[in-house]
């Protein structure tokens, strides 16, 4: 798979988490808890511009999903090594309201994640 293109979303930002399968996988499934290898792209919701990326890094990155924001923990189990999801993350299950000391606090965010590898 090549680098996705997180497609702008019109309206209002929601204020749940809303998760897209974009691609359902066929391989083994994460879990809460879990290990997880991913590619990922996060953009700003309202902006659409992008904040990070492993992509831009060129390697994919590992690691417990319990020390990840709650819209990861809250994502990503169910999903299977081969898909792609596309997960939008209000501030509250991201980095808090505006002014918790993060610079994306306050912020609505979209992350397009492919799982490679799931323990």
């Amino acid at each position: 798979m090549s680098k996705p293109e997180v497609e702008f979303q019109e309206g209002p930002a929601p204020t749940e988490l809303v998760i897209k399968d974009l691609v359902v996988g066929d391989g083994a499934e994460a879990v809460p808890g879990g290990v997880v290898d991913v590619h990922y792209v996060g953009v700003e919701f309202e902006s659409g511009e992008e904040f990070d990326s492993s992509w831009s890094r060129g390697e994919s990155i590992q690691f417990p999903l319990r020390g990840l924001i709650q819209g990861w923990q809250d994502g990503i189990p169910g999903m299977k090594v081969g898909g792609r999801r596309q997960l939008t993350i209000p501030p509250e299950l991201a980095y808090g309201p505006a002014g918790a000391g993060h610079q994306l606090s306050g912020k609505t965010l979209v992350f397009v994640i492919d799982l490679l590898g799931a323990q």
